[in-house]
């Protein structure tokens, strides 16, 4: 049986008077037209944002247009789109759903992570206030174990520099730091 259209939209596809079919055989427009708003009631209702309803629905009826030559000789094509539309939404919960729990398993273990010792925080803020230089020297060479060698070509510039570096940087963070010790006493 071919699909067929009546007089107004949201219609069934054919109207049945004194036992004949009387509708012509529709096109995809007048398909579309009659049937997308109620599509996308259905499935705002479903999904509680008419924004994502009709985005659905137009996937839908995108996917209906691919295969209308076959679609239009189905007995009621809009339950398939509907059904199409359906497997959509559902698919997405599913998305959001396997989305939110690798979120909550990240957040679980990101929760577990200790925040920093106060001798840490100590530390990064006697780093920040030396100068560029003596601030990359201390790191490369007693956090990231470089040797001066390393340094001195990596920063191109001659070994007794990076020495130079090293010694005013560790004179320096000496002094922040017995800074920030002075209010702290043995228990």
């Amino acid at each position: 049986m071919a699909a067929t259209m009546g007089a107004r939209a949201n219609e069934p596809p054919a109207a049945w008077t004194a036992g004949a079919t009387v509708a012509t055989t529709i096109t995809f427009d007048d398909f579309y037209h009659a049937h997308f708003g109620s599509v996308t009631a259905q499935l705002s209702a479903y999904t509680g944002d008419l924004g994502h309803a009709q985005d659905l629905a137009q996937e839908a009826f995108c996917r209906a247009l691919a295969r209308w030559d076959r679609l239009v000789r189905y007995d009621d094509p809009v339950a398939w789109v509907r059904q199409v539309a359906w497997n959509l939404a559902r698919s997405r919960w599913r998305r959001l759903r396997t989305a939110r729990n690798h979120l909550l398993r990240q957040r679980r273990t990101e929760a577990e992570v200790a925040g920093p010792t106060p001798d840490r925080v100590a530390i990064d803020t006697a780093l920040a206030q030396l100068p560029a230089n003596h601030r990359r020297a201390v790191i490369l060479h007693y956090l990231a174990d470089l040797p001066v060698s390393q340094i001195a070509a990596q920063e191109g510039v001659a070994e007794g520099t990076v020495k130079s570096w090293l010694h005013r940087g560790r004179t320096a963070l000496a002094g922040l730091l017995d800074e920030n010790t002075e209010g702290v006493c043995d228990v």
